[in-house]
Protein backbone atom coordinates (compact mmCIF):
# COMPACT_ATOMS: atom_id res chain seq x y z
CA UNK A 1 0.00 0.00 0.00
CA UNK A 2 1.61 3.42 -1.23
CA UNK A 3 1.84 5.71 1.76
CA UNK A 4 -1.69 7.87 2.27
CA UNK A 5 -1.70 11.04 1.35
CA UNK A 6 -5.29 11.81 2.06
CA UNK A 7 -8.28 13.77 3.51
CA UNK A 8 -8.73 10.72 5.53
CA UNK A 9 -11.60 10.82 7.67
CA UNK A 10 -15.05 12.37 8.18
CA UNK A 11 -18.78 11.94 7.58
CA UNK A 12 -20.88 9.39 6.32
CA UNK A 13 -22.37 12.57 4.23
CA UNK A 14 -20.17 14.63 5.61
CA UNK A 15 -21.11 17.44 7.70
CA UNK A 16 -18.84 19.78 5.67
CA UNK A 17 -21.20 22.38 5.45
CA UNK A 18 -23.39 22.25 8.39
CA UNK A 19 -26.30 22.95 5.86
CA UNK A 20 -29.72 20.50 6.92
CA UNK A 21 -31.18 19.84 3.91
CA UNK A 22 -34.21 19.44 5.97
CA UNK A 23 -34.72 15.64 5.36
CA UNK A 24 -36.35 14.40 8.83
CA UNK A 25 -35.08 10.68 9.04
CA UNK A 26 -35.22 8.53 12.33
CA UNK A 27 -33.88 6.01 13.93
CA UNK A 28 -34.86 3.97 17.27
CA UNK A 29 -32.93 5.01 20.25
CA UNK A 30 -32.28 2.66 23.59
CA UNK A 31 -35.34 3.87 24.94
CA UNK A 32 -37.41 2.39 22.31
CA UNK A 33 -38.72 6.18 21.22
CA UNK A 34 -37.86 7.84 17.84
CA UNK A 35 -34.77 10.30 17.52
CA UNK A 36 -34.25 12.80 14.45
CA UNK A 37 -31.31 13.64 13.12
CA UNK A 38 -30.71 15.52 9.58
CA UNK A 39 -29.17 14.29 6.36
CA UNK A 40 -26.24 16.53 5.13
CA UNK A 41 -25.24 18.11 2.05
CA UNK A 42 -20.82 17.79 1.70
CA UNK A 43 -19.28 20.86 -0.11
CA UNK A 44 -16.70 21.28 -2.64
CA UNK A 45 -14.16 19.19 -2.72
CA UNK A 46 -11.18 20.26 -0.19
CA UNK A 47 -8.64 22.78 -1.20
CA UNK A 48 -5.02 21.11 -2.26
CA UNK A 49 -2.43 21.15 0.77
CA UNK A 50 0.74 19.95 1.16
CA UNK A 51 -0.12 16.63 3.10
CA UNK A 52 3.36 15.39 3.88
CA UNK A 53 4.11 15.07 7.34
CA UNK A 54 7.06 17.26 8.62
CA UNK A 55 8.38 19.58 10.87
CA UNK A 56 5.64 21.68 11.16
CA UNK A 57 3.02 19.58 12.35
CA UNK A 58 4.60 18.87 15.33
CA UNK A 59 3.89 22.42 16.15
CA UNK A 60 0.43 21.16 17.50
CA UNK A 61 2.04 19.27 20.13
CA UNK A 62 0.11 21.04 24.09
CA UNK A 63 2.58 19.41 26.68
CA UNK A 64 3.09 21.20 30.24
CA UNK A 65 6.60 19.32 30.52
CA UNK A 66 8.02 19.90 26.81
CA UNK A 67 10.72 16.92 27.51
CA UNK A 68 8.63 14.62 29.67
CA UNK A 69 8.54 11.72 27.95
CA UNK A 70 10.88 12.51 25.38
CA UNK A 71 9.27 13.20 22.32
CA UNK A 72 12.83 12.72 20.07
CA UNK A 73 12.84 9.86 17.90
CA UNK A 74 15.32 7.76 17.47
CA UNK A 75 18.10 8.41 20.54
CA UNK A 76 17.54 12.11 20.11
CA UNK A 77 17.96 14.25 23.07
CA UNK A 78 15.64 16.53 24.34
CA UNK A 79 16.33 20.27 24.98
CA UNK A 80 13.78 22.94 26.75
CA UNK A 81 13.43 25.95 24.68
CA UNK A 82 12.89 29.61 25.25
CA UNK A 83 9.17 29.77 24.79
CA UNK A 84 8.30 26.20 26.62
CA UNK A 85 8.60 23.92 24.06
CA UNK A 86 11.59 21.93 22.53
CA UNK A 87 14.41 20.99 20.42
CA UNK A 88 15.90 18.31 20.02
CA UNK A 89 19.35 16.92 19.64
CA UNK A 90 19.72 14.14 16.83
CA UNK A 91 22.10 11.61 16.33
CA UNK A 92 23.71 11.63 12.96
CA UNK A 93 21.90 10.39 10.21
CA UNK A 94 18.73 11.72 11.55
CA UNK A 95 16.93 15.39 11.77
CA UNK A 96 13.75 16.82 11.96
CA UNK A 97 11.68 18.46 14.84
CA UNK A 98 11.54 14.98 16.57
CA UNK A 99 14.82 13.42 14.95
CA UNK A 100 12.01 11.40 12.91
CA UNK A 101 13.48 11.96 9.21
CA UNK A 102 16.27 9.77 7.96
CA UNK A 103 19.16 11.98 5.88
CA UNK A 104 19.25 10.91 2.27
CA UNK A 105 22.75 9.76 3.14
CA UNK A 106 23.16 7.84 -0.32
CA UNK A 107 21.90 10.66 -2.28
CA UNK A 108 25.83 11.48 -3.77
CA UNK A 109 26.88 7.66 -3.37
CA UNK A 110 28.19 6.04 -7.13
CA UNK A 111 28.22 2.40 -6.17
CA UNK A 112 29.03 1.17 -9.70
CA UNK A 113 28.05 -1.80 -9.86
CA UNK A 114 26.14 -2.53 -6.54
CA UNK A 115 23.85 -0.61 -4.09
CA UNK A 116 23.88 1.37 -1.15
CA UNK A 117 23.08 -0.35 2.30
CA UNK A 118 22.41 1.76 5.59
CA UNK A 119 24.94 1.01 8.60
CA UNK A 120 25.30 2.14 11.78
CA UNK A 121 28.45 4.15 11.85
CA UNK A 122 29.85 7.08 10.15
CA UNK A 123 29.32 7.59 7.53
CA UNK A 124 26.20 5.86 7.69
CA UNK A 125 26.02 3.71 4.54
CA UNK A 126 28.91 1.85 2.39
CA UNK A 127 28.14 -0.05 -0.94
CA UNK A 128 27.59 -3.57 -1.43
CA UNK A 129 28.81 -4.92 -4.49
CA UNK A 130 27.32 -7.57 -6.72
CA UNK A 131 30.25 -10.57 -7.08
CA UNK A 132 32.73 -9.92 -8.87
CA UNK A 133 33.13 -6.23 -7.97
CA UNK A 134 35.03 -5.65 -4.81
CA UNK A 135 34.57 -2.27 -2.35
CA UNK A 136 34.48 0.27 -1.80
CA UNK A 137 33.00 1.26 -5.02
CA UNK A 138 32.32 -1.65 -7.15
CA UNK A 139 34.25 -0.50 -9.97
CA UNK A 140 36.99 -3.35 -10.18
CA UNK A 141 36.22 -6.92 -10.85
CA UNK A 142 37.68 -10.17 -9.27
CA UNK A 143 36.20 -13.16 -10.46
CA UNK A 144 37.37 -16.62 -8.54
CA UNK A 145 39.89 -14.76 -6.42
CA UNK A 146 39.07 -15.05 -3.29
CA UNK A 147 36.68 -18.22 -3.98
CA UNK A 148 33.08 -16.69 -3.80
CA UNK A 149 31.32 -20.28 -3.92
CA UNK A 150 30.14 -21.90 -0.23
CA UNK A 151 29.83 -25.53 1.12
CA UNK A 152 32.62 -26.57 -0.97
CA UNK A 153 32.10 -25.20 -4.37
CA UNK A 154 33.84 -24.59 -7.01
CA UNK A 155 34.31 -21.28 -9.17
CA UNK A 156 34.83 -21.36 -13.10
CA UNK A 157 35.61 -18.31 -14.72
CA UNK A 158 33.45 -17.30 -17.65
CA UNK A 159 34.78 -15.85 -21.24
CA UNK A 160 33.87 -12.36 -20.30
CA UNK A 161 35.92 -10.88 -17.71
CA UNK A 162 33.75 -10.74 -14.97
CA UNK A 163 31.90 -13.57 -15.38
CA UNK A 164 31.75 -16.87 -13.15
CA UNK A 165 30.01 -19.63 -12.57
CA UNK A 166 29.55 -21.97 -8.90
CA UNK A 167 30.01 -25.90 -9.17
CA UNK A 168 27.83 -26.86 -6.22
CA UNK A 169 28.32 -30.19 -4.82
CA UNK A 170 25.43 -32.96 -4.07
CA UNK A 171 22.63 -31.45 -2.57
CA UNK A 172 23.48 -27.55 -2.72
CA UNK A 173 22.10 -24.41 -5.36
CA UNK A 174 22.12 -21.07 -5.75
CA UNK A 175 24.38 -18.55 -7.07
CA UNK A 176 26.78 -19.43 -4.54
CA UNK A 177 25.96 -22.87 -3.73
CA UNK A 178 24.28 -21.18 -0.26
CA UNK A 179 21.30 -23.12 -0.45
CA UNK A 180 21.50 -26.20 1.26
CA UNK A 181 19.82 -29.68 1.32
CA UNK A 182 18.00 -28.62 4.44
CA UNK A 183 17.25 -25.04 3.56
CA UNK A 184 13.49 -25.54 3.81
CA UNK A 185 10.73 -23.30 6.02
CA UNK A 186 7.87 -24.74 8.36
CA UNK A 187 4.30 -23.71 9.03
CA UNK A 188 4.29 -19.81 7.33
CA UNK A 189 8.61 -19.30 7.70
CA UNK A 190 8.26 -16.92 11.06
CA UNK A 191 11.43 -18.62 11.94
CA UNK A 192 13.25 -19.42 8.73
CA UNK A 193 17.05 -18.13 8.92
CA UNK A 194 17.94 -20.10 5.45
CA UNK A 195 20.01 -18.16 2.87
CA UNK A 196 17.85 -17.98 -0.02
CA UNK A 197 17.63 -14.62 -1.76
CA UNK A 198 15.47 -14.52 -5.01
CA UNK A 199 11.47 -14.60 -6.01
CA UNK A 200 9.88 -16.99 -7.40
CA UNK A 201 10.06 -14.87 -10.10
CA UNK A 202 13.79 -14.65 -10.13
CA UNK A 203 14.74 -11.10 -9.11
CA UNK A 204 17.45 -10.77 -6.44
CA UNK A 205 15.94 -9.47 -3.23
CA UNK A 206 16.70 -6.27 -1.58
CA UNK A 207 19.15 -6.03 1.44
CA UNK A 208 17.05 -5.40 4.23
CA UNK A 209 18.91 -2.15 5.18
CA UNK A 210 18.93 -0.81 1.47
CA UNK A 211 18.64 2.62 1.42
CA UNK A 212 16.41 2.15 -1.81
CA UNK A 213 13.93 0.38 0.75
CA UNK A 214 13.80 3.43 3.19
CA UNK A 215 13.68 6.04 0.82
CA UNK A 216 10.99 4.26 -1.60
CA UNK A 217 8.98 2.74 1.82
CA UNK A 218 10.09 2.47 5.16
CA UNK A 219 12.00 1.27 7.66
CA UNK A 220 11.76 -2.28 8.20
CA UNK A 221 13.95 -2.17 11.03
CA UNK A 222 11.61 0.01 13.25
CA UNK A 223 8.33 -1.56 10.89
CA UNK A 224 9.38 -5.35 12.07
CA UNK A 225 11.13 -4.03 15.85
CA UNK A 226 11.11 -7.06 17.85
CA UNK A 227 11.87 -9.47 15.09
CA UNK A 228 15.75 -10.88 15.11
CA UNK A 229 15.52 -12.18 11.59
CA UNK A 230 16.42 -9.45 9.37
CA UNK A 231 19.65 -7.35 9.40
CA UNK A 232 22.62 -6.94 6.67
CA UNK A 233 21.72 -9.24 4.29
CA UNK A 234 18.99 -10.00 1.49
CA UNK A 235 18.03 -13.55 2.85
CA UNK A 236 14.24 -13.63 2.06
CA UNK A 237 12.23 -13.71 6.03
CA UNK A 238 8.86 -13.61 7.29
CA UNK A 239 8.47 -10.68 9.75
CA UNK A 240 4.61 -9.86 9.25
CA UNK A 241 2.92 -12.86 9.63
CA UNK A 242 2.45 -13.37 5.39
CA UNK A 243 1.59 -16.43 4.45
CA UNK A 244 5.41 -17.54 3.15
CA UNK A 245 9.31 -16.14 3.14
CA UNK A 246 9.25 -13.02 1.05
CA UNK A 247 11.83 -9.90 -0.10
CA UNK A 248 11.57 -6.60 -1.35
CA UNK A 249 12.87 -6.02 -4.86
CA UNK A 250 13.98 -3.21 -6.91
CA UNK A 251 11.46 -3.34 -10.37
CA UNK A 252 12.64 -0.94 -12.58
CA UNK A 253 12.73 1.69 -9.74
CA UNK A 254 9.42 0.66 -8.11
CA UNK A 255 9.68 -0.59 -4.26
CA UNK A 256 8.05 -3.77 -4.59
CA UNK A 257 7.38 -7.36 -2.93
CA UNK A 258 7.46 -10.92 -3.91
CA UNK A 259 7.39 -14.56 -2.41
CA UNK A 260 10.96 -16.35 -2.64
CA UNK A 261 11.93 -19.09 -4.45
CA UNK A 262 12.06 -21.40 -1.13
CA UNK A 263 10.76 -24.65 -0.64
CA UNK A 264 8.70 -25.63 2.17
CA UNK A 265 9.70 -28.54 4.63
CA UNK A 266 6.67 -31.07 4.40
CA UNK A 267 7.87 -30.90 0.52
CA UNK A 268 4.76 -28.40 -0.68
CA UNK A 269 6.14 -26.37 -3.51
CA UNK A 270 5.86 -22.21 -3.11
CA UNK A 271 2.96 -20.42 -3.99
CA UNK A 272 4.43 -18.52 -7.33
CA UNK A 273 2.50 -15.37 -7.78
CA UNK A 274 3.44 -12.24 -9.55
CA UNK A 275 5.07 -9.07 -8.44
CA UNK A 276 2.79 -7.51 -5.76
CA UNK A 277 2.14 -4.15 -5.38
CA UNK A 278 -1.56 -5.24 -3.81
CA UNK A 279 -2.39 -7.47 -1.74
CA UNK A 280 -2.13 -11.10 -1.74
CA UNK A 281 -5.19 -13.80 -1.61
CA UNK A 282 -4.14 -16.13 1.27
CA UNK A 283 -5.98 -19.61 0.79
CA UNK A 284 -8.05 -19.92 3.71
CA UNK A 285 -7.91 -17.45 7.24
CA UNK A 286 -6.85 -19.47 10.19
CA UNK A 287 -10.55 -19.08 12.37
CA UNK A 288 -9.75 -19.48 16.33
CA UNK A 289 -12.59 -21.25 17.48
CA UNK A 290 -12.63 -19.35 20.89
CA UNK A 291 -13.41 -16.39 22.69
CA UNK A 292 -11.52 -13.40 21.32
CA UNK A 293 -7.93 -13.57 22.61
CA UNK A 294 -6.86 -10.27 22.95
CA UNK A 295 -8.19 -6.63 22.16
CA UNK A 296 -5.65 -4.05 20.46
CA UNK A 297 -3.17 -6.31 18.66
CA UNK A 298 -2.94 -6.50 14.90
CA UNK A 299 -0.18 -9.15 14.77
CA UNK A 300 0.68 -10.62 17.62
CA UNK A 301 4.07 -10.13 19.13
CA UNK A 302 4.92 -8.69 15.63
CA UNK A 303 4.22 -5.23 14.55
CA UNK A 304 2.20 -3.53 11.83
CA UNK A 305 3.55 -3.71 8.22
CA UNK A 306 5.44 -0.77 6.29
CA UNK A 307 2.39 1.29 5.63
CA UNK A 308 4.58 4.39 3.75
CA UNK A 309 5.55 1.30 1.09
CA UNK A 310 4.27 -1.33 -1.20
CA UNK A 311 3.62 -4.07 1.18
CA UNK A 312 0.79 -3.80 3.31
CA UNK A 313 -1.83 -6.97 3.93
CA UNK A 314 -5.24 -7.35 5.45
CA UNK A 315 -4.65 -7.10 9.27
CA UNK A 316 -2.73 -3.76 9.65
CA UNK A 317 -6.47 -2.49 11.07
CA UNK A 318 -8.23 -5.77 12.08
CA UNK A 319 -10.69 -3.90 13.71
CA UNK A 320 -11.69 -1.46 10.89
CA UNK A 321 -15.64 -2.03 9.59
CA UNK A 322 -17.40 -1.19 6.89
CA UNK A 323 -20.76 -0.40 7.48
CA UNK A 324 -23.52 -1.12 4.26
CA UNK A 325 -26.85 -0.50 3.82
CA UNK A 326 -29.62 -1.26 1.26
CA UNK A 327 -33.39 -0.15 1.56
CA UNK A 328 -35.43 -2.70 3.01
CA UNK A 329 -36.79 -5.71 0.50
CA UNK A 330 -34.24 -4.15 -2.20
CA UNK A 331 -32.24 -7.00 -3.56
CA UNK A 332 -29.34 -4.90 -5.06
CA UNK A 333 -26.17 -4.64 -3.48
CA UNK A 334 -25.36 -3.56 -0.42
CA UNK A 335 -23.23 -0.34 -0.45
CA UNK A 336 -20.88 1.25 1.96
CA UNK A 337 -21.45 4.28 4.15
CA UNK A 338 -19.39 4.02 7.13
CA UNK A 339 -16.62 3.35 9.00
CA UNK A 340 -17.07 1.22 12.55
CA UNK A 341 -14.82 -0.15 14.93
CA UNK A 342 -15.18 -3.86 16.10
CA UNK A 343 -14.64 -4.13 19.81
CA UNK A 344 -16.80 -7.03 20.77
CA UNK A 345 -17.58 -10.56 18.65
CA UNK A 346 -20.81 -9.13 18.57
CA UNK A 347 -20.56 -5.12 18.66
CA UNK A 348 -19.26 -2.73 16.45
CA UNK A 349 -19.32 0.68 17.72
CA UNK A 350 -19.76 3.72 14.80
CA UNK A 351 -21.15 7.03 14.60
CA UNK A 352 -24.64 7.76 15.45
CA UNK A 353 -25.54 10.45 12.38
CA UNK A 354 -24.42 7.21 10.24
CA UNK A 355 -27.68 5.26 11.74
CA UNK A 356 -30.87 5.52 8.91
CA UNK A 357 -34.34 4.20 9.07
CA UNK A 358 -35.78 2.13 5.82
CA UNK A 359 -32.44 0.40 5.55
CA UNK A 360 -30.93 -3.21 6.01
CA UNK A 361 -27.79 -2.98 7.35
CA UNK A 362 -24.49 -5.16 7.15
CA UNK A 363 -20.91 -5.05 8.47
CA UNK A 364 -18.22 -6.49 6.20
CA UNK A 365 -14.53 -6.82 8.07
CA UNK A 366 -11.27 -8.68 7.48
CA UNK A 367 -10.50 -7.42 4.13
CA UNK A 368 -8.97 -4.04 2.95
CA UNK A 369 -10.78 -3.19 -0.43
CA UNK A 370 -15.05 -3.25 -0.42
CA UNK A 371 -15.44 -4.02 -4.37
CA UNK A 372 -13.89 -7.39 -3.99
CA UNK A 373 -15.23 -10.62 -2.16
CA UNK A 374 -12.16 -11.44 -0.54
CA UNK A 375 -11.67 -14.71 1.39
CA UNK A 376 -10.65 -13.02 4.57
CA UNK A 377 -13.87 -10.94 4.47
CA UNK A 378 -16.34 -11.62 7.33
CA UNK A 379 -20.09 -10.22 6.17
CA UNK A 380 -22.64 -10.28 9.00
CA UNK A 381 -25.75 -8.90 9.18
CA UNK A 382 -26.63 -6.13 11.79
CA UNK A 383 -29.87 -6.92 14.31
CA UNK A 384 -29.93 -4.11 15.50
CA UNK A 385 -28.54 -0.42 15.75
CA UNK A 386 -28.60 1.85 18.93
CA UNK A 387 -28.37 5.40 19.07
CA UNK A 388 -26.99 7.29 22.28
CA UNK A 389 -29.89 8.56 24.30
CA UNK A 390 -28.33 11.78 24.35
CA UNK A 391 -27.50 12.34 20.64
CA UNK A 392 -28.63 15.67 19.22
CA UNK A 393 -26.99 18.02 16.49
CA UNK A 394 -26.67 21.64 16.65
CA UNK A 395 -26.36 24.39 13.90
CA UNK A 396 -22.47 23.47 14.08
CA UNK A 397 -21.98 20.50 15.55
CA UNK A 398 -23.04 16.48 16.54
CA UNK A 399 -23.43 15.76 20.17
CA UNK A 400 -22.66 12.15 21.87
CA UNK A 401 -21.99 11.14 18.15
CA UNK A 402 -21.51 7.43 19.20
CA UNK A 403 -23.77 3.62 18.25
CA UNK A 404 -23.42 0.56 18.88
CA UNK A 405 -24.59 -2.08 16.62
CA UNK A 406 -25.70 -5.39 17.02
CA UNK A 407 -24.06 -8.27 14.85
CA UNK A 408 -26.27 -11.64 14.27
CA UNK A 409 -24.99 -14.49 15.29
CA UNK A 410 -23.43 -16.57 12.80
CA UNK A 411 -22.42 -20.11 14.82
CA UNK A 412 -23.34 -19.54 18.43
CA UNK A 413 -22.29 -18.19 20.16
CA UNK A 414 -20.47 -16.06 18.01
CA UNK A 415 -21.03 -12.91 15.94
CA UNK A 416 -17.47 -12.14 14.37
CA UNK A 417 -14.76 -14.61 14.37
CA UNK A 418 -11.28 -13.64 15.58
CA UNK A 419 -8.71 -14.23 12.69
CA UNK A 420 -5.05 -12.74 11.68
CA UNK A 421 -7.36 -10.21 9.77
CA UNK A 422 -10.61 -9.66 12.40
CA UNK A 423 -9.42 -8.85 15.86
CA UNK A 424 -10.93 -6.22 18.26
CA UNK A 425 -9.62 -2.91 19.46
CA UNK A 426 -9.69 -2.00 23.51
CA UNK A 427 -11.34 0.66 25.03
CA UNK A 428 -9.24 3.17 26.29
CA UNK A 429 -8.32 3.09 30.56
CA UNK A 430 -6.39 6.41 30.33
CA UNK A 431 -6.75 9.63 28.65
CA UNK A 432 -3.92 9.77 25.76
CA UNK A 433 -2.25 13.70 25.80
CA UNK A 434 -2.50 16.24 23.01
CA UNK A 435 0.21 15.88 20.72
CA UNK A 436 -0.31 11.74 20.73
CA UNK A 437 0.62 10.62 17.33
CA UNK A 438 -2.54 8.21 16.22
CA UNK A 439 -3.90 6.62 13.01
CA UNK A 440 -7.40 7.10 11.10
CA UNK A 441 -8.90 4.75 8.80
CA UNK A 442 -11.25 4.02 6.35
CA UNK A 443 -12.15 4.23 2.47
CA UNK A 444 -13.31 7.80 2.47
CA UNK A 445 -12.68 10.56 -0.08
CA UNK A 446 -9.51 11.32 -0.99
CA UNK A 447 -7.93 14.60 -2.69
CA UNK A 448 -7.61 11.72 -6.14
CA UNK A 449 -10.88 10.05 -5.17
CA UNK A 450 -13.82 12.35 -4.54
CA UNK A 451 -16.46 9.45 -4.23
CA UNK A 452 -14.01 7.56 -1.95
CA UNK A 453 -11.58 4.38 -2.46
CA UNK A 454 -12.44 0.89 -2.43
CA UNK A 455 -8.92 0.44 -0.98
CA UNK A 456 -8.44 0.74 2.86
CA UNK A 457 -6.46 4.05 3.73
CA UNK A 458 -4.61 4.84 6.67
CA UNK A 459 -2.53 8.38 7.66
CA UNK A 460 -0.87 9.90 10.93
CA UNK A 461 -2.46 12.57 12.72
CA UNK A 462 -1.78 14.33 15.99
CA UNK A 463 -4.12 14.70 19.14
CA UNK A 464 -5.25 18.40 19.21
CA UNK A 465 -5.58 20.25 22.48
CA UNK A 466 -9.40 21.35 23.70
CA UNK A 467 -7.81 24.84 23.85
CA UNK A 468 -6.36 24.99 20.71
CA UNK A 469 -9.76 23.24 19.14
CA UNK A 470 -11.91 25.59 20.82
CA UNK A 471 -10.53 28.91 19.61
CA UNK A 472 -12.28 31.95 17.62
CA UNK A 473 -10.36 30.72 14.64
CA UNK A 474 -11.01 27.17 15.07
CA UNK A 475 -14.59 25.70 16.45
CA UNK A 476 -14.89 27.93 19.33
CA UNK A 477 -17.89 27.10 21.68
CA UNK A 478 -19.54 24.41 19.18
CA UNK A 479 -16.76 21.95 20.95
CA UNK A 480 -18.05 20.13 24.57
CA UNK A 481 -16.42 17.52 26.09
CA UNK A 482 -18.08 14.26 24.07
CA UNK A 483 -15.86 15.07 21.32
CA UNK A 484 -11.76 16.35 20.54
CA UNK A 485 -10.01 17.15 17.65
CA UNK A 486 -7.14 15.69 15.78
CA UNK A 487 -5.36 16.32 12.57
CA UNK A 488 -3.06 19.83 11.87
CA UNK A 489 -3.80 22.96 11.45
CA UNK A 490 -2.71 23.58 8.33
CA UNK A 491 -4.71 21.07 6.62
CA UNK A 492 -4.08 17.89 4.46
CA UNK A 493 -4.36 15.07 6.60
CA UNK A 494 -8.27 15.14 7.79
CA UNK A 495 -11.85 13.86 7.84
CA UNK A 496 -13.98 13.30 4.68
CA UNK A 497 -16.91 11.46 3.01
CA UNK A 498 -17.14 7.56 3.55
CA UNK A 499 -15.38 7.44 6.99
CA UNK A 500 -17.89 8.41 9.51
CA UNK A 501 -18.06 6.11 12.29
CA UNK A 502 -14.44 5.14 11.89
CA UNK A 503 -11.23 4.42 13.91
CA UNK A 504 -8.97 6.62 15.57
CA UNK A 505 -6.53 4.71 17.10
CA UNK A 506 -4.04 5.23 19.35
CA UNK A 507 -1.29 2.72 20.60
CA UNK A 508 0.40 2.89 24.10
CA UNK A 509 2.94 0.09 24.96
CA UNK A 510 2.12 -2.18 21.80
CA UNK A 511 -1.96 -1.96 22.33
CA UNK A 512 -3.94 -0.72 20.42
CA UNK A 513 -7.03 1.74 21.64
CA UNK A 514 -9.59 2.72 20.16
CA UNK A 515 -9.93 6.88 21.13
CA UNK A 516 -12.05 8.51 18.59
CA UNK A 517 -15.00 7.98 16.26
CA UNK A 518 -15.02 9.97 13.08
CA UNK A 519 -18.05 12.20 13.48
CA UNK A 520 -17.91 15.82 11.59
CA UNK A 521 -15.87 18.35 10.51
CA UNK A 522 -15.73 21.90 8.63
CA UNK A 523 -15.40 20.60 5.07
CA UNK A 524 -11.79 18.45 4.55
CA UNK A 525 -8.14 19.24 4.91
CA UNK A 526 -9.16 22.78 5.25
CA UNK A 527 -6.62 25.31 7.04
CA UNK A 528 -7.83 25.47 11.08
CA UNK A 529 -10.86 22.85 10.96
CA UNK A 530 -9.26 19.35 11.86
CA UNK A 531 -11.73 16.42 11.64
CA UNK A 532 -13.91 16.27 14.99
CA UNK A 533 -14.41 13.01 16.56
CA UNK A 534 -16.78 11.53 19.49
CA UNK A 535 -14.45 11.05 22.70
CA UNK A 536 -14.97 7.00 23.09
CA UNK A 537 -13.46 8.11 26.54
CA UNK A 538 -16.50 9.78 27.84
CA UNK A 539 -18.96 6.76 26.91
CA UNK A 540 -16.83 3.54 27.72
CA UNK A 541 -19.47 3.10 30.75
CA UNK A 542 -22.31 3.23 27.81
CA UNK A 543 -20.24 1.00 25.67
CA UNK A 544 -19.47 -1.20 28.22
CA UNK A 545 -23.20 -1.50 29.29
CA UNK A 546 -24.16 -2.73 26.00
CA UNK A 547 -21.44 -5.16 26.36
CA UNK A 548 -22.26 -7.36 29.11
CA UNK A 549 -25.82 -7.15 27.88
Amino acid sequence: MARVYVCLVALLWQLCAHTALGQDLFVIDETGDYEYYYDYTPESPAEDYDLSLDDWLYELIDITDACDPNPCLNGGNCNYAANGNFTCSCPEPYSGKKCQTVKDVCKNVKCGHGSCVVTSSVPFYECKCKHPYRPPDCKKASTCRPNPCQNGGSCLKGTKRSSFQCYCPPGYVGKFCEVGPNDCYQEDGEFYRGMVSVTVEGEECLDWNSYFIVQKGGDPFKEYAGFDGIGPHNYCRNPDGDDQPWCFVNNNGKLKWNYCKVRKCSGASPTVPTIHEKDPTPAKPDVIPAHFSQCGKPQPGRSARIFGGKKSLPGAHPWQVSLQTRTIGSYGPFSHICGGILVESCWVLTAAHCIKSGVEMQVVMGGVDIEKDEVYDQVISVEKAIVHGEYRESPFALHNDVAMLKLKVTDRPYCAKETRFVKTACLPNQDFNSGSECVISGWGVTETQKYGTNQLLDARVLLISQEKCKAPHVYGGALDDSMFCAGNMRGGVDSCQGDSGGPLVCERNGTHYVVGVVSWGDGCGKKYKPGVYANVGKFVDWIASHLRS
